[in-house]
């Protein structure tokens, strides 16, 4: 089992910036993919970002550039700029391991205003 812990979701006015954070723990040694992803009421989850182990990343088109995900063996960030309304969401940590088996974090909330 891997345990997910996000945090640094909050209120922010466009064009600002914030940083999240997913701190892993439990079984980590066999972790592939770890990355965020995102949701708004009504709609599914979608992909944001992620990066393999060997720091490989993959972007949602809408990311344009303005986020950066990165990764350690315990932990992945993304930091995001240039916020706009649009990118308001419950966004999720999201890991994946051999097996395979996926894992969810409880979700941190992120509020852009106009």
């Amino acid at each position: 089992q891997v345990q997910l812990v996000e945090s640094g979701g909050g209120l922010v006015q466009a064009g600002g910036s914030l940083r999240l954070s997913c701190a892993a723990s439990g079984r980590l040694f066999d972790v592939y993919t770890m990355g965020w992803y995102r949701q708004v009421p009504g709609k599914g989850r979608e992909l944001v970002a992620n990066i393999y182990p060997d720091r490989r990343t993959n972007y949602a088109d809408f990311v344009k550039g303005r986020f950066t995900i990165s990764r350690d063996s315990a932990a992945v960030w993304l930091q995001m700029t240039g916020l706009e309304p649009g990118d308001t969401a419950v966004y999720y940590c999201h890991v994946v391991s051999y097996g395979p088996r996926a894992y969810w974090g409880q979700g941190t909330q992120v509020t852009v205003s106009s």
